[in-house]
């Protein structure tokens, strides 16, 4: 008989990741509402913002305010692509930076313009500093299972990538299925190998839900031993290097599911479902996970 874990943490990376790549300009003040409904609703990890430039993302493009403003959680992520966006989220109070680098060669230079390897050598000075100011540093790995370019991604190659980030000291590893094409299989036994490989490490699970797997593979890496999930509220989010690929697992089916085996996510769903209310109106597509239909019907 397996065994799961009696506690899961859930990272909300709603505000950032599940906002970012949104067509409709979300004005800052329901962003605000937004993080603090979540964080009324028992949330304690949460993407808030990401300093890049406004002209390549110009949702973000508020991220000072939204950062200096937020009734912080206990650890409010800012996603900093560079020196320079790690300089302004410190300058605004950010308590924990995310760098993020992908797997694949390809996603990497469509994203970011660099390879893999360059990406690295470019964040390494950076994190080694960040790491001597003793600030928490979560490491972002893209495209950990497949590329929408190169196809399956080895799990070799990305046990070593995150070998290098662990050697730099960061303190969590957010592994993603980018494009939301793992399965449990594939999910179990790359968690499994993280675990052995990096057992002093936070380990987090990135899951999208494009084929509506999502939920199988957090089952599948809760067996592997993996007690970090991120996902994001009403199900928002999606990637635009990636065609097709749909949001973040939502947050409210996630700690549905939980509680229904008897996991403790510390998560209030009737709160999340108010920060989902908030939200709702300023996106442009409406909010159809399987949780807050259930609400939206109970609601009536």
């Amino acid at each position: 008989m397996f065994s799961l874990p009696k506690d899961v943490t859930i990272i909300e990376v709603g505000p950032r990741d599940g906002l970012q790549n949104e067509k409709n300009q979300v004005e800052t003040e329901v962003k605000l509402k937004f993080i603090q409904q979540l964080k009324e609703a028992g949330i304690t990890e949460m993407e808030l913002t990401s300093f890049v430039s406004p002209k390549w993302v110009p949702q973000m493009k508020d991220a000072k305010e939204i950062m200096t403003r937020a009734d912080l959680v206990e650890r409010s992520i800012a996603l900093t692509p560079n020196a320079k966006g790690v300089e302004l989220a410190l300058e605004a109070g950010a308590n924990s930076l995310a760098v993020f680098v992908g797997v694949s060669n390809t996603f990497n230079q469509k994203n970011i313009n660099r390879t893999t390897a360059e990406s690295v050598e470019a964040l390494t000075p950076v994190i080694l500093k960040l790491k001597e100011q003793n600030v928490f540093v979560r490491a972002c790995i893209s495209t950990a299972f497949y590329c929408p370019y190169e196809g399956k991604v080895e799990v070799d190659e990305v046990i070593e990538l995150c070998r290098q980030f662990v050697a730099l000291g960061v303190d969590e590893l957010s592994v993603a299925d980018t494009i939301g094409m793992a399965n449990p299989v594939e999910s179990y036994e790359l968690f499994t190998r993280l675990r052995q490989s990096f057992p002093s490490v936070l380990l987090t699970a990135h899951f999208h839900d494009t084929r509506k797997m999502a939920l199988a593979n957090i089952f599948a890496s809760l067996q592997a031993g993996i007690d970090r999930f991120d996902s994001s509220a009403g199900g928002l989010g999606g990637c635009p290097f990636a065609k097709g690929a749909t949001g973040n697992v939502a947050t409210e089916d996630v700690v549905n599911m939980l509680n229904s085996l008897k996991i403790d996510t510390g998560i209030h769903l009737d709160t999340l479902f108010l920060a989902i209310d908030t939200i709702a109106p300023h996106v442009s597509h409406p909010i159809e996970t399987g949780m807050y239909r259930l609400y939206q019907n109970e609601k009536g």
